[in-house]
């Protein structure tokens, strides 16, 4: 039975592959679904094209690339000048931590050690966090050096660039609000939430527009400013406990126990507002998504420390409507993925590329899990056909979305061809194997 003709025009110069199987190779049961292939050759048609964008538009637009950077300087330059503020706001907070030394003596190692505990906790949430959508989400994207080096890039710029600048201006803005309102509780409540999260927040902003391709949704967004605050909450932690050592324990057990995702649930709120800008058909939608993610991250930095000013025993009140905000957050971004993925497979679907029952099958964790199952019981081939399957299926999925955001299509289309050629070949590969 033939499908209904694609509402998406083909792409200008699309030529879709002689190598495209027409039939497969068998009619056995959808792996994960109980159901039949019924994948023809008057079904395969044309893959789905934003009909109103030319692609020499689309390239246009890329080569613009939204950055603070002068136009026409490459992301190179960019990159140069960010590692090297952090190389020299490493210098200088170290050159401030041998102060430290000087003054507080012996309590400044075991400090450092002990803000290790909370760091790890923090890095193996967020790592599990992006090991999972990574590895398992509907966008595969193993972390290899390149993102491993932009992880760190955040990291230190949160414990460089974002401290240092939160130390001296929060000291000197500090002093004038608690001068004039004669609070000193005031300085943390308004001057802390504003320079704290602009710093970090920048350091998300400029990874996203000099590593382009770094943040390509929420999740990545959430990740990146987690890693940031994470850096900048290392070095906070140090200096509480050295400035508080004779009541470290308190200290430790209120921002290490109860509170150790607070910096990361902040500026969490910057990570996913670029992070749907990424996703924007404007390459500088960053520019006023950016600032309203920022306004969220100060909103929410100030509420806490203002309860916390008011009555410090709230920490374990507090924590409690901060975690189910984080776990609220990571639901929704994995319903939006998924939900993400279906609307791009769906529209290949359309075209004739996939049958409805095998986008049911890859857009649930339950029906990748069972596809991968069904696959191993015909062999190491067809299971490792099924991953280049589902791996290569999420890829499409991604290019539609990224298709639908007016992304360059010239260099869209040609990594469409070879996605669609491989996903073709992996499914002719488990079917006929067994």
């Amino acid at each position: 039975m033939s499908m209904p003709p694609s509402p998406w025009a083909p792409r200008p110069g699309y030529r879709r592959s002689s190598a495209l199987p027409q039939t497969p190779a068998d009619s056995g049961p959808l792996p994960g679904v109980g159901q039949r292939y019924q994948v023809h050759r008057d079904t395969q048609g044309t893959p789905p094209s934003r009909a109103t964008t030319d692609p020499e538009d689309g390239r246009q637009q890329h080569e613009q690339v939204a950055s603070l950077i002068p136009p026409g300087i490459p992301a190179r330059v960019g990159a140069i000048i960010m590692l090297t503020a952090i190389v020299l706001f490493s210098l200088l907070t170290v050159y401030f931590f041998s102060g430290l030394r000087d003054d507080f003596g012996p309590v400044v190692l075991p400090s450092f050690l002990l803000a290790l505990i909370p760091l790890g906790g923090v890095l193996v949430v967020t790592m599990l966090l992006a090991g999972v959508f990574w590895y398992v989400r509907w966008e595969p994207r193993p972390p290899g050096v390149f993102t491993v080096v932009t992880l760190l890039v955040a990291f230190l710029w949160g414990t460089s660039v974002s401290t240092l600048c939160s130390l001296v201006v929060n000291g000197w803005v500090g002093r004038v609000i608690t001068e004039a309102m004669g609070d000193p509780n005031a300085a943390g409540v308004i001057s802390a939430p504003l320079v704290e999260e602009l710093t970090k927040g920048l350091g998300v902003l400029f990874v996203f527009l000099i590593w382009r391709r770094t943040i390509n949704g929420t999740i990545d967004g959430v990740v990146y400013a987690a890693f940031t605050a994470a850096g900048f909450a290392f070095v906070e932690n140090i200096l509480y406990f050295v400035q508080g050592w004779e009541y470290v324990g308190t200290i430790f057990v209120m921002r290490g126990v109860l509170s150790p995702f607070a910096h990361l649930t902040f500026t969490a709120c910057t990570g996913v507002a670029i992070g749907v800008s990424s996703r924007r058909r404007s390459q500088y939608a960053w520019a006023w998504m950016a600032p309203v993610g920022l306004v969220g991250a100060i909103l929410l930095h100030a509420t806490w420390n203002g309860f916390v000013a008011v009555n410090p025993g709230v920490y374990l009140l507090l924590q409690f409507p901060f975690y189910a905000l984080c776990a609220g957050l990571v639901s929704w971004l994995r319903w939006s993925e998924r939900r993400s993925m279906r609307r791009g497979l769906e529209d290949y679907a359309h075209a004739g590329w996939f049958s409805p029952a095998e986008v049911q099958m890859l857009t649930t964790g339950a029906g990748r899990r069972s596809g991968r199952r069904w696959a191993a019981t015909r062999g190491l081939h067809a299971s490792a056909a099924m991953n280049t399957f589902q791996k290569g299926a999420a890829e499409l999925a991604q290019l539609r979305q990224q298709a639908v955001d007016s992304h360059d299509l010239g260099e869209l289309s040609v990594k469409e061809t070879e996605l669609l050629d491989r996903v073709s070949s992996a499914r002719r590969s488990f079917l006929g194997a067994g």
